[in-house]
């Protein structure tokens, strides 16, 4: 019994010493990416789908808003695969409301040329086309994105990715022209949700973004948004999905890496 109450003493011992090095490390982070992104930005999220935002893109959000971003979220899709796209149109609005992102702020592509499918590619130039116009019209200084994996390997994701290499490429955008991307991990990091924290912190990202308790509330609101409409298998299907995927975004699912350089070879 001693041997065990010696054990759970170290545990929590163990513990409290990870947290303390974790939030000194954070509020070092912190200041370090404040300085990084500046304040007053004009950022754009680009997204293939509604839903993007709240799975992959909450913690960054809601951190860009930390540093006095003014976010604008373009979307490229009506995610119309199970032909809910009406619905997850005025979800991906509400979700943005609880973000912090106005009406006004946010594109909805929805035509023929993107359609919500894993099977089809989408054409990059079109993509990047699109995306060019949306970054003049509204003086955008940084864009948020998938990285070339796509994060959950899904071909529309990827192709948001390519548009931004073919800018970058083509010199189409200005020189040194800053683009984030959210990067892509393995299976087993995607559900290791706490744990995986010292690898986030160690790694090689450039801005990580943890979410607070009150910040993790709001994500909180966000997915139930997402989801409410949707009934029967559907939404069992995607409940699963979603409760699998909250438990590492809650925590660490934002490290993003500075992509300019990549993109400009």
């Amino acid at each position: 019994m001693e041997a065990v109450g010696i054990l759970c003493l170290a545990v929590v011992v163990l513990t409290w010493g990870f947290f303390w090095v974790w939030e000194s490390s954070e509020r070092m982070k912190s200041q370090e990416q404040a300085d990084l992104l500046g304040g007053g930005s004009h950022t754009l999220l680009v997204i293939a789908h509604p839903d993007d935002e709240a799975m992959f893109f909450a913690p960054t959000v809601l951190g860009l808003a930390r540093l006095r971003h003014r976010v604008f979220l373009l979307c490229f899709s009506a995610g119309n695969y199970y032909n809910q796209g009406e619905i997850r149109k005025r979800e991906l609005l509400q979700s943005c409301d609880v973000l912090g992102i106005p009406p006004s702020s946010v594109m909805i592509i929805d035509n023929r040329d993107f359609p919500d499918d894993p099977r089809v590619q989408w054409n990059t130039e079109h993509v990047a086309s699109i995306l060019l116009q949306h970054i003049e019209v509204n003086s955008i200084n940084l864009v948020v994105t998938f990285d070339a994996g796509g994060v959950s390997g899904h071909s529309n994701h990827v192709a948001l990715y390519a548009a931004v290499r073919t800018l970058h490429s083509e010199g189409k955008l200005p020189k040194g022209f800053p683009v984030l991307t959210l990067q892509s991990v393995s299976v087993l990091r995607k559900y290791l949700s706490l744990l995986d924290l010292p690898f986030s912190l160690l790694g090689t990202c450039d801005v990580l973004f943890v979410l607070t308790s009150k910040e993790v509330t709001r994500a909180k609101v966000v997915i139930k948004l997402e989801w409410k409409m949707f009934s029967g298998d559907l939404i069992t299907v995607r409940k699963m999905k979603t409760a699998e995927d909250i438990k590492r975004y809650f925590f660490s699912l934002s490290p993003l890496s500075f992509t300019h350089n990549k993109c400009a070879k």
